[in-house]
């Protein structure tokens, strides 16, 4: 409803007393049908404005039109805090989460891709085979019998399972749930069948088959004690049951054995192709299907392009689009076989963006969170064209972003701040770009300062030689990766950096600590606090001094609320709709028994503690070990995180610098970080180079994989992988200084004289 005093604009989308996290309240207008690009310093409150509020509040609405029964298998948003909100449209989110779909899930299936290429190869293959699920390795019709479309088989040792030379009831088995005794190995003592004392090397060729590949009913068991059921040979029940297993989901000694019988590599019937043989001979333009999920994207867009399929063709070129659009978005690298599971986060909304792109729907909202995340500078002009077209379908398209290339690209920018947490939260600015670069705001300022000038690069001390590195794309790379000082690894993606560094580093440098983006694992009672080790460094000096037992300051421990068990939520079942996380209405969220909250220190109980951001906290506490752990933690630009936040509400970028925090508490020698700057603000981003700098300068390795200009333009030495990605990547297109580098026609030097020049 509109407000007394204010007309109805259908072309705005209005906000009013915007509350959601650290929002201060303030109001916004924001013009439908235009790129905005939402800026600020990292914990200002950009997330909490765009996919708590707007992009919350729009999926809230359109999943309440469904009925109560639908309702219960969608997603459930909460109400955020706002006093209005209006002409919102129907909403996408294309975040950075990594996309999950088990094995069977590719590349090819979560594009749609692969159901065009099935319904083309089924209707212009030679010979003939069939419909399209015929050419589907997720349906019987198509997949390959011996791994049921996996693509790959788990083999079992035999050979480390079975140990002839001992008896039935010896117990010739090596695993635990085929021991003496056990239900399993009775099947096979008990059924009458063998002499349980003579060893199986003793055993005649029919009872040799009998124990081992006898199929179910093959053989009927004649022992008075003997299991129900049909009988089956012990090798044909283990691969039936043991073999179809999560390893991941098998704990100790069935784990153990598990990781010392099974093996797993490609299907030996299909080579990892997932398909059967009629699927995989069939040809269209002398190309089999396998073939072509085989193909880097850009090249198969290529090929398919020359084909002339008649009547085909139509269906033939909505293919090459779609391939197109994976290489404009700098994923031409890929193949369509690519598991999904295995794609970074960056890679995996860029994937997402694709199946958007070909959409004839207008008048949408597409939320987009850091679409330049592992994006080489070259190719981020090819993704905010992207988002250009997207807009000009007639949609909103609201962009969170650092990336001063595509604030340029915005018809309105908003920076929400000006600093993090509770300093954060405000309206700072809106309007264009040529605005922003005028403001006297932390963005405003970054960009009027720009890159940072070169600084004159240390001398190393010594070197880390590679040899002959060939994982992945890499051609027979051979380099040496210098000492003592700040060392880039840039490149396009996919160029072959992360193949070089994960991959090789650690053979030749087996003392380097890599700190990458993967989760860091806790449960819901994880904190920032606990994790870093700050949390025990506390309850000492609660401990010492109040008098009380440490653990009476631990919400894990005697100290957590009993309600809630001290996570400071419940989860309350709605019976027709998805459970709802409430605030425990005992301890009001705080995690914490009411009778611990009486001991205090400076008049701080331990809630309020929690409570205290990092920066706040370092201005709280005196003690040097918790001084020192909070002062590592605001040095890698997390100074706004709260000490009692959930771990599971941090960011990709967030983790990794909160493993570096807690790494600079060892002495590795040497440090590698892959693209630390996910998720930083320019002035952020500075801050930390400041302390990697600094971590070289007290005598460590820093090696960093990064596409960020500014930390490329800090580094004393460079090495260039490329110069495309995939097979046209994988060599040393440079190795030497920044200087040295700008003298050459790499794409990274080519970008830092862009922005050298504006």
């Amino acid at each position: 409803m509109v407000a007394v005093g204010e007309t109805a604009n259908l072309d705005t989308i209005q906000l009013r007393g915007l509350r959601q996290n650290n929002l201060t309240g303030f109001d916004l207008d924001l013009p439908k049908r235009s790129l905005i690009v939402v800026v600020g310093v990292s914990g200002s409150g950009k997330s909490s404005l765009v996919f708590d509020t707007i992009a919350a509040e729009a999926q809230r609405q359109v999943n309440s039109q469904f009925s109560a029964f639908a309702q219960n298998y969608l997603p459930s948003y909460g109400r955020p805090e706002a006093d209005r909100i209006e002409n919102l449209s129907a909403c996408i989110v294309i975040d950075q989460s990594r996309l999950h779909g088990g094995p069977r899930s590719t590349l090819a299936t979560i594009t749609g891709i692969g159901d065009w290429m099935r319904m083309l190869w089924s209707r212009g293959a030679e010979p003939f085979v069939g419909y399209s699920n015929a050419f589907s390795f997720n349906d019987p019709a198509g997949m390959c019998p011996t791994c049921h479309g996996l693509g790959v088989q788990k083999i079992l040792d035999v050979d480390a399972f079975l140990d002839e030379s001992r008896s039935l009831r010896e117990g010739p088995f090596n695993h635990p749930d085929y021991q003496p005794g056990k239900l399993t190995w009775r099947r096979f003592a008990d059924s009458g069948l063998f002499d349980v004392d003579v060893p199986i090397e003793h055993y005649t060729a029919k009872e040799r088959h009998r124990l081992l590949e006898a199929q179910p009913g093959e053989v009927e068991t004649t022992g008075a004690h003997a299991l129900p059921g049909p009988y089956e040979g012990v090798l044909v029940r283990f691969r039936r049951i043991e073999l179809t297993k999560d390893p991941a989901s098998l704990k100790g000694e069935a784990k153990k054995a598990y990781e010392r019988l099974v093996t797993q590599g490609p299907c030996t019937e299909c080579e990892g192709t997932r398909l059967n043989a009629a699927a995989r001979k069939a040809t269209v333009g002398g190309l089999t299907l396998p073939t072509a999920y085989g193909m880097q994207v850009n090249d198969l867009a290529t090929l398919m392009a020359t084909w002339d399929l008649g009547s085909l063709a139509p269906l033939a070129t909505d293919v090459v689009t779609q391939l197109t659009r994976l290489g404009d978005l700098g994923l031409g690298y890929l193949h369509l076989a690519r598991e999904t599971g295995t794609l970074s986060g960056g890679e995996a909304q860029r994937v997402k963006m694709v199946r958007h792109l070909g959409s004839t729907l207008n008048d949408m909202l597409y939320v987009f969170d850091e679409p330049t995340t592992g994006l080489h500078a070259r190719d981020v002009d090819r993704l905010g064209q992207m988002l250009i077209t997207l807009r000009d379908k007639g949609n909103t398209v609201l962009v969170v972003e650092h990336d001063p290339a595509v604030m340029a690209l915005a018809d309105q920018i908003i920076e929400i701040g000006p600093g993090a947490g509770h300093d954060g939260g405000n309206l700072i600015h809106q309007g264009s770009f040529d605005d922003l670069r005028g403001a006297d705001t932390p963005t405003g300022k970054a960009l009027t300062e720009g890159v940072q000038a070169a600084r004159e690069p240390r001398k190393p001390d010594g070197a880390i030689r590679i040899e002959g590195a060939n994982s992945n794309n890499l051609k027979d790379v051979s380099v040496e990766i210098p000492t003592g000082v700040l060392t880039v690894v840039s490149g396009v993606a996919g160029s072959g950096k992360s193949s070089l560094i994960h991959g090789h580093l650690p053979d030749a440098a087996p003392d380097a600590v890599i700190i990458d983006q993967a989760p860091i694992r806790g449960s819901r009672r994880s904190t920032p606090a606990s994790w870093t080790g700050m949390l025990d460094e506390i309850r000492r000096i609660f401990a010492r001094r109040t008098g009380q037992p440490a653990a009476s300051f631990s919400p894990n421990s005697d100290g957590g609320c009993r309600d809630c068990e001290g996570t400071g939520i419940k989860f309350v079942d709605l019976g027709f709709t998805d459970a709802v996380t409430t605030r425990c209405e005992t301890c009001q969220g705080r995690r914490f028994r009411q009778g611990v909250l009486k001991y205090t220190v400076d008049g701080r109980s331990i809630a309020d503690v929690f409570e205290l951001t990092m920066e706040d906290a370092r201005q709280a506490f005196t003690d040097k070990k918790l001084v020192a752990l909070l002062d590592r933690t605001i040095q890698v630009g997390l100074g706004y995180l709260t000490l009692g936040q959930n771990l599971t509400t941090l960011s990709g970028g967030e983790r990794q610098r909160l493993k570096l925090a807690r790494e600079l508490t060892d002495d590795a020698p040497i440090i590698v970080l892959d693209e630390p700057t996910t998720g930083l603000h320019i002035k952020d981003t500075q801050r930390l180079v400041g302390l990697l700098q600094d971590m070289v300068d007290a005598g460590r390795t820093v090696i960093v994989i990064e596409h960020d200009l500014g930390v490329i333009r800090a580094a004393d030495h460079v090495i260039d992988l490329g110069p495309e990605g995939g097979h046209d990547g994988g060599t040393i297109q440079f190795s030497g200084t920044v200087d040295e580098l700008l003298e050459t026609d790499t794409h990274t030097a080519r970008a830092l004289r862009a922005v050298a020049a504006e």
